[in-house]
C-alpha cells in the first residue's frame, strides 16, 4: 500500500505543474494508481522514467486512467 501511494504520488509529481489544482492530482491518484503499480512499479517514484513508463504503456492503461491523464493535460498539465 505504501509503495502504491509512492508510485501514485510520483505520477502526480511527474505530470504536475505548479499552477494545477489539487483536484487534478486526486483524479490521477484515483484512476491511475493501479496502472502505476502494474506497469511502472519497479521504477523510482520521483524519476523521469516514471513519466516515460506511462507514455510507453499508454495503450495498455485502463480507460479511466487514460481519461484522467487527458483531462489533466487539458486543464494545464503536461
Amino acid at each position: 500500500m505504501i509503495r502504491t501511494f509512492a508510485v501514485t504520488l510520483a505520477i502526480g509529481m511527474a505530470l504536475a505543474t505548479p499552477a494545477l489544482a489539487a483536484r487534478g492530482n486526486e483524479t490521477l491518484k484515483r484512476y491511475c494508481s493501479g496502472d502505476a503499480a502494474t506497469f511502472c512499479g519497479d521504477l523510482d517514484p520521483g524519476s523521469r522514467q516514471m513519466e516515460a513508463c506511462f507514455r510507453k504503456h499508454r495503450r495498455e492503461l485502463s480507460p479511466g486512467c487514460r481519461r484522467a491523464i487527458d483531462a489533466y493535460r487539458t486543464k494545464g498539465g503536461r
